[in-house]
This record gives C-alpha cells, sequence and structure tokens, in this order.
C-alpha cells in the first residue's frame, strides 16, 4: 500500500472503512488512485480536515443550498468582489454562473474567471454579458490590471446562459443583480416567460429616502438620488420591476455600509487564497480610485440573498423615472425593499464569512 498517496492515516482509515481496501493487496495502484481521486474530491469541496459528522452536515447544507446566478459589473467599484467573495464562502448558496455587465464586459469576464480560478471555483462557468457604455470611455476600470493577467476566450452569452439555467431549474434560481440591468432586461425582451420562472431577483439598486453619502456636515436632509445601477439603463430596470418576479431591492438607503481600516487589515492579513485576491483588487481599486474606504453596496445585497434577517424588507411601489431615481407611489407593492440596515451585524457577519479558513 503507498501510504504516500494518502493524505495521512486518518483519510486512509476513512477509505478503509468505506470498503475502498477491500481488494486484494495486487490492487494497489488502483487503490492508490483511488485514495488520491477522493482526497481531490474532498478537497475540491473543503471538506479536508473535517470530521465524518462535519463532512455529513457540509454535504447536506450543500445539498439544501439555493441556486444564485450574480450579474455583475465587477472591475469599477470594489464592492462586486467583496460581494462574490461572499457568496463563495457562504455554503447556503450554490453559484450556477456569474455573467458580467455594463461596459468592456470581456474583460469583467476575464477578471472573474482569474478570480474563480485561484481561489478554487475554476467549476463555476462565466457569460459575457452586452457591453454598452455611459459614454465611451469613461469608466473607471480601477481593476483593469488584474483582469488583463485572466484567460482570454469564448465565453457563452450572458442572456443565453441565463435563460438556459432558468429553463433548467425553474422557480429555484436567485438572480443577485449587482450591476447596471441591462442582461436581465435583454433576457425579458427575449423571453418573458421563461424569465418569470425565476424563483426572485435580489438587486443593488434605487435610492428611496436616502442618496450618496460623501458630504461631513451636509447642508440638508438626506434625500433621494439617482442610483448608478438603475441610472445606467433605466429602460431595462423598468422592465425588471415590472417583470413579475419577485423582487427584493437593496438601495442606497439600506447599502451604505464601510468597510474600516482595522477590518480591511483582517481580511488582507489572512493570507487564504480569496483573501490575498481581494487583497490584490482592493489595492488596485484604491490606487485607480484614489480611495481608500469601500463602501460594501453589492456585498449587502449578497449578504441579504444569504441572510434576509440581514436587511429586513417592507412592501412598496417604486417608480423608476426618467432621471433614474425611483419615486415612491401608492399602489400595489411592485417590491421588497431595505431601507435600514445593522452595519455591525453585517460586518460580524461578513467578517466570520469572509475569514473562515477551509472554504476557498
Amino acid at each position: 500500500m503507498d501510504w504516500k498517496r494518502c493524505a495521512g492515516m486518518v483519510f486512509c482509515f476513512w477509505l478503509w472503512g468505506s470498503g475502498a481496501f477491500a481488494q486484494q493487496a495486487g490492487n494497489g495502484g488502483a487503490l492508490a488512485a483511488d485514495a488520491t481521486g477522493r482526497l481531490d474530491a474532498l478537497r475540491g469541496s473543503g471538506q479536508v480536515g473535517l470530521s465524518v459528522a462535519q463532512r455529513s452536515e457540509a454535504q447536506a447544507s450543500a445539498a439544501a443550498a439555493q441556486l444564485v446566478i450574480i450579474d455583475t459589473d465587477i472591475g469599477d467599484d470594489i464592492d462586486d468582489a467583496f460581494a462574490i467573495g461572499l457568496a463563495l464562502q457562504s455554503p447556503e448558496v450554490r453559484i450556477l454562473g456569474i455573467t458580467t455587465a455594463w461596459g468592456d464586459t470581456k474583460l469583467r469576464a476575464r477578471l472573474a474567471e482569474r478570480l474563480l480560478r485561484e481561489t478554487g471555483h475554476a467549476d463555476i462557468p462565466v457569460a459575457v454579458g452586452i457591453e454598452k457604455y455611459p459614454a465611451k470611455g469613461t469608466l473607471n476600470f480601477s481593476q483593469a490590471k488584474y483582469a488583463e493577467r485572466g484567460p482570454e476566450r469564448a465565453w457563452p452569452a450572458a442572456v443565453d446562459f441565463l435563460l438556459a439555467e432558468i429553463r433548467e431549474h425553474p422557480g429555484e434560481i436567485t438572480l443577485v443583480a449587482i450591476g447596471p440591468e441591462t442582461n436581465l432586461g435583454a433576457a425579458i425582451d427575449r423571453d418573458a416567460a421563461t424569465f418569470r420562472k425565476l424563483k426572485r431577483v435580489v438587486l443593488m439598486g434605487g435610492s428611496v429616502y436616502r442618496g450618496y453619502d460623501g458630504v461631513a456636515y451636509p447642508a440638508t436632509p438626506p434625500h433621494a438620488q439617482p442610483e448608478w445601477n438603475i441610472l445606467c439603463d433605466v429602460e431595462a430596470a423598468r422592465k425588471v420591476f415590472a417583470s413579475g418576479v419577485p423582487l427584493y431591492a437593496m438601495p442606497l438607503d439600506s447599502t451604505q455600509i464601510k468597510l474600516q481600516e482595522l477590518a480591511r487589515e483582517r481580511i488582507f492579513s489572512s493570507g487564504t487564497p480569496l483573501t490575498d485576491a481581494l487583497t490584490v483588487l482592493y489595492h488596485q481599486w484604491a490606487y485607480g480610485t484614489r480611495q481608500e474606504t469601500p463602501t460594501l453596496f453589492d456585498a449587502v445585497a449578497m449578504g441579504y440573498a444569504i441572510r434576509a434577517e440581514l436587511c429586513p424588507t417592507k412592501a412598496m411601489r417604486l417608480r423608476i423615472e426618467d432621471d433614474g431615481s425611483t419615486a415612491v407611489e401608492t399602489g400595489e407593492p411592485n417590491v421588497q425593499v431595505c431601507l435600514k440596515s445593522d452595519s455591525d451585524a453585517f460586518l460580524e457577519f461578513y467578517l466570520e464569512r469572509v475569514l473562515e479558513p477551509g472554504r476557498n
């Protein structure tokens, strides 16, 4: 028996107990290969080092996980990367794929694929979205250097991928939209009936009573402003709000949670593949935008998709104006909106997840 091919006696005894060693001694090579394959499977699932009971619990969680597709404009602001990192670390979700939105969607796909590969999630597919700009060349792709070292290949189209996954899993998929809703609007145009078979859409977008923070001593009370994801593609956003799919919105009112220096340093010093990747992306963003403190807009939306109590919602009816603002109106509710979140509870949850070893 080639014990070196097993990762320790505990793993080998587990294989023995499962019947893997009930073969003749002459099959040592096959046994070693089988042991290596089992170890690779466990390593890929993050279960190396877990007890049998822990492995069983992890497998049960994976079987019960909600199916998620993430539509993202990763690469400009840093919150998309922090949001995806949270999803990768959360056993409550199984990511069916990541679709890229807005601007240079092919470069965003390269970024997403490199991030997935470097964190041990190369099995998650990436699809490239519709390339659309507010004005050509005005986007600040702060993490372009990281993206440019990602693989370049032909990806499936985001709308094709999204509709195919909905058809395969009708009524089961949560679509987490953390960028402009261009791909969603195009999917509705293509096949509204299939789009309506989503379980729900969770989006970061809108501004109900509170606009962007940033003024230390504001001269006026908080007030609504056009929010970026809605503003970029007003018509697509209107289609999503009218689609008939259960919609949950995380607007500026509840998502402006800051990742302060001490929390950042805990992440940057953790030394896992995920936190190493987030460290590089953060510093490219900080240098490219001349900012230091990220706002976790998209991570809050992802947090809601994973643990709804982090951002309680209320039923509202919102109308999207021509300038991209979201106005409250009377009538039948068309969206569940989180107007206030608990920043301390969210950050505790976020750091616990992202810093947890063994999942990346």
